[in-house]
């Protein structure tokens, strides 16, 4: 595996999978957007996303935002524990800059890897 891939072992695939992050997570939440996260036992970090057509109408909006949450999660993926990460996408979301989400990113896998880091202590 490449070092900043996204390959197919770096995604939740299915239903079971996002349930279990839901269960009992870890949150990073702005308005736009919430992190959800849940240790795994594996040795690398996983993600889903969710961008709602109700949240986010136009689908070349939703595909905007997925591409550049797979982005931000490829360039971040070497700082993040394992863990299996959702992204849920909020209203508003559409309305903001490719600059502005990558931005928005950057601060909420901060405060995520945090978060994780202090409940693994605790």
């Amino acid at each position: 595996m490449s070092e900043n891939s996204f390959s197919r072992e770096l995604r939740l695939l299915t239903p079971t999978h996002f349930e279990n992050v839901f269960q009992q997570a870890i949150p990073s939440v702005s308005p736009q957007l919430t992190i959800l996260a849940r240790f795994n036992q594996l040795d690398h970090p996983r993600l889903g996303i969710t961008v709602s057509k109700k949240r986010v109408r136009k689908a070349h909006d939703r595909n905007r935002v997925k591409r550049l949450i797979r982005e931000s999660f490829r360039l971040n993926q070497h700082r993040l524990l394992n863990t299996d990460i959702v992204v849920v996408g909020k209203s508003g979301l559409d309305k903001m800059s490719n600059e502005q989400i990558t931005q928005l990113l950057d601060k909420l896998w901060k405060k995520l890897t945090h978060r994780c880091a202090q409940s693994q202590l605790g």
